[in-house]
């Protein structure tokens, strides 16, 4: 059975949040968009906020919604996690470091994509854009490397 997953980018005028995965964790070493697992029974749209404090401290409003991220993985492409992906640039309090790791504010145009999972350098310039989209990512075991992958993009929205 495929996890569920949400993952949120922090806007702050031409800057994002980025988080770099602590030591023994999955995705350890690489910045990411402040993320994690769905609890059972909740709604893809209260996880990122909780994630977000859980992680950093800040409290968010106004999520919008960009897309959906199915990743598979092996020689079978079997459906291994589906991630909601959203954007916010509303939020208030103080960051502060949380155990899931370090926290950096980078200009869009410096983002680092190199130390990034592989997918990421494919659709985040869409959700920063304001563009919705629906992407399957296919992963050898285990996400050592991406091996193919399709984005459908829907119409261009307003970026906030």
């Amino acid at each position: 059975m495929p996890m569920f997953a949400t993952l949120c980018y922090l806007r702050n005028r031409d800057k994002v949040l980025l988080l770099h995965k602590a030591r023994g964790l999955f995705g350890e070493g690489k910045w990411n968009a402040l993320e994690g697992k769905l609890r059972l029974g909740e709604n893809p749209s209260n996880g990122p906020a909780r994630e977000i404090f859980e992680e950093t401290g800040l409290r968010v409003s106004r999520l919008k919604f960009n897309g959906i991220l199915n990743f598979y993985l092996g020689e079978s492409k079997e459906l291994d996690q589906t991630v909601f992906a959203f954007s916010c640039h509303i939020f208030k309090g103080k960051t502060r470091r949380g155990m899931e790791g370090k926290l950096g504010w980078f200009p869009i145009s410096q983002i680092a994509y190199d130390d990034m999972w592989e997918d990421g350098r494919l659709w985040l310039p869409l959700l920063l854009d304001g563009r919705s989209f629906i992407g399957d990512f296919y992963f050898t075991d285990k996400y050592q490397k991406l091996i193919d992958h399709t984005i459908h993009q829907t119409q261009k929205r307003d970026v906030q």
